[in-house]
Parts: C-alpha cells; structure tokens; sequence
C-alpha cells in the first residue's frame, strides 16, 4: 500500500524537492545569501515534509486499507466511515453499485425461480399425455410397432424424469426423508420400467442383494439407481447386467456390472462432470452427460459415495457405498 501512496502523490513529491532544489541553487550563486542557514532551514524542512508524509500516509490509506481487506461480498458494513470529500465520493459510488447489483441479483432469483416453477409446472402437464400414450400402446396388437413405441416413450419419460430432478437437486435438503428402504423393491422397480429397453436389446439381470435394507431417501435412491441403470442399459448389448448387494465395513455396497463398451481410464476421473460424455466416443449424440453428474449430486446430500471401475470392452461396475447409520446424524437434523 505503501508503494501506491507514494506513486499517487510523487507530483507533490517532486515539487516540494525541486522547489527546496532551487532555493539552495540561489542561494549557492547568490553570495547576499547565506549558504548554510539555508541548507539547514531545507534539511529541518525536508525531515518535518518526511513526517508529514507518514501521518498523512496512516491518514488518507485507511480507507483503502479497509476496501483491500474486506471480504468480496456486497456488505459494506466493514468499511470505515470516509473522512475525505474524495473518500466519500468512493463509499457513495460503492454503496450505489452494490444496491444495484442486489436489486439485479433478486430480480435474476426472481426470474429463475420463476422459470423453474412454469418447467416443472410444464413437467406435470406433459406428464398426463405420456400416462394417456402409454396406455394406449399397451392396448396395440402389434407387438413389432408396441415395442418400438414403448421404447420411444421410455426415452421421453426418462429425459422428462431427468429434467425434473435436475431442478429439485438445489433444493433436495427440504425434501430428503430419511427412512429404511428396501433396495429389492427399488432395483426392481427400477428394472420393470426399463423392461421394453431391454427386451429390445436383449439385455437380463443377474440380481444378488444379499443386504436388502439401507438407510436412504426411497425418490432420490431410486433416481440414482435410475441413471446408473440407464446408462448400463444404454451401453450394452445382448448381455447380462448384474446387479449384487453386500456388507463391508458396517456398511452396505450396491454394486451395478455391465458388460457394455466401458469407459476409458482417462475419462474415469471426469464422469462424473456436468456436461462430459467421452473423449472416446466423442460423436455419440445419445449421450447427454447429465444423468451421472445428476446422480451423483443427490449421493452428495444423502451421503451416499459412487466409485466406477471399468475395462474398455469388457465391463463397467458402479458401487454405491452407503453411509453408516450414526453417520446420518447430520443428515436427518437438516
């Protein structure tokens, strides 16, 4: 700070040395002049200057100081009142631009709250249609066309379903309710809605929960597993999915195995971003690398950790290593 001080005011600086420079220049041609009075009245006048600059430098820098020091948030409560014109002329501006920047800020939260109300209120509406759809190609007698549209419709209900959870996650702590789940009900479920899916790939399961009980949110749980299975489905080809459960630890471990296309080491550490698909198979318009970055922010809040493993054309496993019961402690005080 210092160094900017002394930057701002070396005009002053500068002056007040050339004027005690050119006083002691007249007097050194001027023999009427007294040469050393002179220089002693400088030398008294620069130490007294010396001084007044470092009064002045605690003065005039505290303020400063203060706008350095202080968090980057729009609370100028931390600021010392102003004693310059100049100083004032700073808190005014500064004290205008932040009331601008919350009135733009609510107004933005405003609007985003907004837009995501009409999205899911839209969700809902859509969502009758689809029930109608449905049971209207439940209904179709030929099983060729009633397996591609179950098929088609199973696609819009899953980005659907994606949608609507992508808006609840920021707000997943008000509806989280924590209570013993049974992760048989939930894996089937799960596998009954994508039946058509597999049948029209060929894909079955190998099912295994030798743990069938966890403790977790059952609608965020089953739209984790939801993603995990989806994207197991939709990388596989005639072959078996198998799906274990175990204790290790004093914890449950759900493990999801397809024996799909797999991911390469690189991509591994980047799954799990908003947005990634693959480096890979960078061309495949299917994917839309949002259900497992999705997936994993609802594991965040429900303490849920999800680890992949994966050889390239060979295999991909996911486990869900589920939290231990005194851990949801914090959770269930939220």
């Amino acid at each position: 700070m210092i160094r900017c001080f002394l930057k701002e005011r070396r005009s002053w600086i500068f002056f007040f040395i050339f004027i005690h420079v050119l006083i002691l220049f007249v007097s050194f041609i001027d023999s009427a002049i007294p040469f050393e009075p002179v220089l002693y009245i400088v030398f008294l006048s620069m130490i007294s200057f010396f001084v007044f600059l470092m009064v002045r430098y605690n003065k005039e820098t505290a303020f400063y100081k203060s706008l350095e020091d202080r968090e980057n948030n729009l609370d100028l409560s931390s600021i010392p009142a102003p004693e310059s014109p100049f100083d004032q002329l700073v808190e005014k501006t500064l004290i205008e631009q932040a009331e601008m920047l919350k009135k733009d800020a609510l107004h933005s939260r405003i609007s985003l709250e907004q837009e995501k109300d009409e999205l899911l209120s839209w969700i809902h509406e859509v969502k009758t249609p689809l029930t109608a759809m449905h049971l209207m190609i439940e209904r179709m007698e030929d099983d060729a066309m009633k397996i591609q549209l179950t098929y088609e419709w199973l696609r819009i209900h899953l980005l659907l379903d994606q949608q609507l959870h992508q808006k609840r996650i920021p707000f997943i702590e008000n509806d989280l309710y924590i209570e013993t789940v049974d992760l048989e009900t939930v894996v089937f479920n799960e596998i009954k809605t994508l039946k058509s899916w597999c049948i029209q790939k060929g894909i079955g399961f190998d099912i295994q929960l030798d743990q069938k009980e966890v403790l977790s949110d059952a609608k965020w749980l089953a739209f984790i597993i939801r993603q995990i299975l989806t994207n197991a489905v939709k990388y596989s080809e005639a072959s078996d999915i198998s799906i274990k459960s175990w204790m290790q630890d004093d914890q449950t471990r759900l493990e999801v195995k397809d024996f799909g296309r797999g991911i390469d080491q690189k991509d591994l550490p980047r799954i799990f971003d908003k947005g990634f698909t693959s480096t890979v198979n960078h061309q495949d318009h299917a994917a839309t690398g949002m259900g497992l970055y999705l997936a994993k922010k609802a594991a965040t809040p429900l303490l849920i950790d999800i680890h992949a493993q994966s050889i390239v054309n060979a295999e991909t496993a996911f486990v869900l290593t589920f939290p231990k019961r005194n851990d949801f402690a914090a959770v269930i005080s939220v």
